[in-house]
């Protein structure tokens, strides 16, 4: 059951309050499971840190062997072959496989739009401007956990490709069974062939069948059959996301993700069925997704609390909903949609949905949001999937400060400066002035050798043309 929070301060101190996803208390079983299969003792922190340590030192052989200790896999190879993602795409359903490729076609539309080019501004003073350059290799994190993620892999690599990345190689662990219908057979790799098919889609250059902190180490630091790659993206889970934030520095990360979450506002003007359904559909990813619904409407409340009662009876996932949601969700009532948004706006939310009479009226007073979803007919879930924004966003907060995956995370700005003579000779000495405000005399002499050479007819400046 969802509960309705009356009191807002208690709702703020509860299900509204951000805790650090390292700050919070760990399953008991998490740490029996480390103590298993490291032999002692370990904090996650130092079991990642032990991980990437032997990757980096013994390379593929490490990586097999940390794959098998802790996901079970047995399969000797790490790159899935060519022929098994062919088969793949053969295997599957004609309308699923359409499915794919009109996300595939949507999310290249829409991050097509997104500005990356190079420019140069000359005047008589010489060249600045901005070269922008896609990264040469990429490596993307797809989870699969208890059901694989295609979308994410999408997501992921589509940007990536759109941005000009040269290479793009994904990571995704095996399936410790058979899948379902709709996720299609796994081949020797054990990775799910929706997955596999979906990389086609996206024109990924490999695909490895290795998952966990392992997976980021191969990709950070490189092994035998895996590349080192400049930049690591995708969701993951705690050991993923520890692994990320250690890498940072080897390589780029686009930031840590925690476990997905949605914020609703709505009125009495929403249908309570839908309300319900999409609360759900957050609920079931995992104990860890948050499903918020804020509302002045206290009926609307009530309506929606026993509509999620009866939903989550037909869920094939209803034991992972249900906790998410006695966990991590509820629905607050507030004085009125402003107190709503305000509230959203403390929060920050990865997914905020607006379902009231007049939504866009509330646009302009959001703040912090990894997505704005505008009305009944544009959930969050036709994000997960088709709607044409990466999926990827900010989760616990980072909505105040970062900004969902896009073409810009898969480019590096280089500053250009080529100034001529006489702007070169009118800029060092404010330089000079400036560096021997700091103590650094050298600066201001390197800045003065300039004006030297100047007026012995030395100098000489870069052709701006």
């Amino acid at each position: 059951m969802i509960q309705i929070f009356d009191d807002i301060p208690q709702a703020q101190a509860t299900i509204l309050r951000r805790t650090a996803w390292d700050e919070q208390a760990l399953p008991a079983a998490l740490l029996a499971g480390i103590e298993r299969i490291f032999g002692q003792r370990l904090t996650p922190e130092e079991a990642v840190a032990a991980v990437l340590a032997d990757v980096r030192r013994r390379g593929d052989a490490a990586v097999q062997e940390w794959s098998q200790r802790i996901d079970g896999s047995a399969w000797d190879a790490l790159v899935v072959p060519e022929a098994e993602i062919d088969a793949a795409v053969a295997s599957l359903d004609p309308a699923m496989l359409d499915a794919l490729r009109l996300a595939g076609r949507r999310l290249e539309a829409f991050h097509r739009k997104q500005p990356s080019g190079s420019w140069m501004e000359v005047d008589a003073g010489g060249t600045l401007g901005q070269i922008v350059r896609p990264l040469q290799r990429v490596g993307i994190y797809v989870p699969a956990g208890s059901a694989p993620l295609p979308s994410s892999l999408l997501h992921c690599a589509i940007p990536a490709r759109v941005a000009g990345v040269q290479e793009i190689i994904v990571c995704t662990p095996p399936s410790r069974g058979r899948l379902t219908d709709q996720a299609g057979a796994v081949g020797d790799s054990g990775v799910a062939a929706l997955t596999l098919a979906a990389a086609r889609v996206a024109g990924v250059g490999q695909v490895c069948a290795v998952g966990g902190a392992q997976a980021i180490a191969a990709m950070a630091y490189g092994t035998e059959s895996i590349a080192r790659v400049d930049k690591i993206v995708g969701p993951g889970g705690l050991f993923v996301t520890l692994a990320k934030r250690q890498v940072f520095g080897a390589v780029g990360v686009d930031g840590l993700p925690g476990p997905t979450e949605t914020l609703i506002i709505a009125d009495d003007t929403a249908n309570p069925a839908v309300l319900a359904a999409d609360l759900l559909a957050q609920a079931e990813h995992d104990l860890l997704a948050t499903a918020l619904l804020l509302t002045p409407s206290r009926r609307l409340a009530e309506r929606v609390q026993v509509e999620v009662g009866r939903q989550l009876e037909g869920l094939s996932r209803a034991e992972i909903a249900a906790g998410s949601l006695a966990g991590r969700g509820g629905i607050v009532v507030t004085a009125d949609l402003a107190q709503a948004v305000a509230l959203a706006n403390a929060y920050a939310p990865e997914h905020l949905c607006l379902l009231t009479a007049d939504p866009w009226t509330l646009v302009g007073s959001v703040e912090n949001a990894g997505g704005i979803f505008v009305g009944e007919h544009s959930f969050e879930v036709l994000g997960d999937y088709v709607a044409g924004p990466s999926h990827v966003m900010p989760t616990e907060g980072a909505a105040r400060f970062a900004s969902p995956l896009s073409v810009a995370d898969f480019v590096k700005r280089i500053s250009l400066i080529a100034l001529g003579p006489e702007e070169g000779r009118r800029l060092s000495g404010p330089a000079a002035r400036l560096a021997d405000g700091e103590g650094l005399t050298a600066h201001a002499a390197a800045a003065r050798a300039r004006l030297r050479g100047e007026e012995e007819g030395q100098g000489r400046g870069p052709n701006p043309g």
